[in-house]
């Protein structure tokens, strides 16, 4: 689905990224750790058209979107979240998800008298279901900082699902979440595998990485120490030493 094939990405003289190769396949979800600094954003920045490569390519479905621009990496089927959350504080839950909507909304004179097309009103659907299936309906005519933090995390979820990706891109969803809400969050990403989303994600609570994902990608300084399954993971030396640290004897 996804290949990452020697991506290198350097900021002037800095090397931020060198040689990574992944390869993500359909309904997996996939996590990326690795300590701060690692290049995990920046590698979702070059998925994603944020960043164009410094050397190597990135296909989606056998496409070559390497330097393709943010927009139509949307539209082939790529969402993503971000670090820090990013919703527009004047709007409601539903309008967050609604205005993520305007890539698949058709503009016309109908549209300016108020008469929704069928296709219309099928967005407005969705934006229901988004809102359900992510515990927001109770939340959809409330401006969007009034949520607590978990609840401004799944919104911003269902923002990135209103764009129908195929490859979901959720960065540290779990950070600042207590313990019920990391394990309802863990839930809400294996549903989604379900409906057939493939997720790829960027996380620092070892407990949701470890829980969730089929496979795992370490990061170190840019580089690639290993990937694998999380039992490899866990007990590699390799990750041990750069990233998980070692229990007291």
């Amino acid at each position: 689905m996804l290949e990452i094939k020697n991506i290198s990405k350097s900021f002037g003289g800095l090397m931020a990224l060198r040689d990574i190769s992944l390869d993500v396949a359909e309904r997996q979800i996939y996590g990326l750790i690795g300590p701060n600094g690692a290049g995990k954003t920046t590698l979702f920045n070059l998925i994603t058209g944020y960043y164009p490569a410094t050397e190597g390519a990135i296909r989606f479905f056998g496409q070559e979107i390497t330097g393709l621009r943010a927009h139509k990496i949307a539209r082939l089927g790529i969402a993503r979240t971000f670090q820090n959350i990013r919703l527009f504080g004047t709007m409601t839950v539903k309008e967050n998800i609604q205005v993520a909507q305007n890539i698949h909304a058709r503009s016309g004179v109908s549209s300016l008298f108020q008469m929704y097309s069928a296709r219309e009103r099928r967005l407005r659907q969705e934006a229901d279901e988004l809102m359900n299936r992510l515990g927001l309906w109770e939340k959809r005519d409330e401006q969007s900082p009034s949520l607590s933090y978990g609840e401004q995390r799944r919104l911003e979820i269902a923002r990135a699902l209103a764009l129908k990706p195929k490859l979901l891109l959720l960065d540290e969803p779990a950070a600042g979440m207590n313990e019920a809400e990391s394990a309802d969050l863990l839930e809400r990403i294996r549903e989604l595998r379900e409906t057939g989303i493939t997720v790829l994600l960027i996380e620092h609570d070892m407990k949701v990485v470890m829980g969730i994902c089929d496979r795992i990608a370490v990061l170190s300084f840019g580089e690639l120490i290993t990937q694998g399954t999380p039992e490899e993971i866990q007990a590699n030396d390799a990750v041990i030493d750069a990233y998980l640290g070692r229990e007291d004897d």
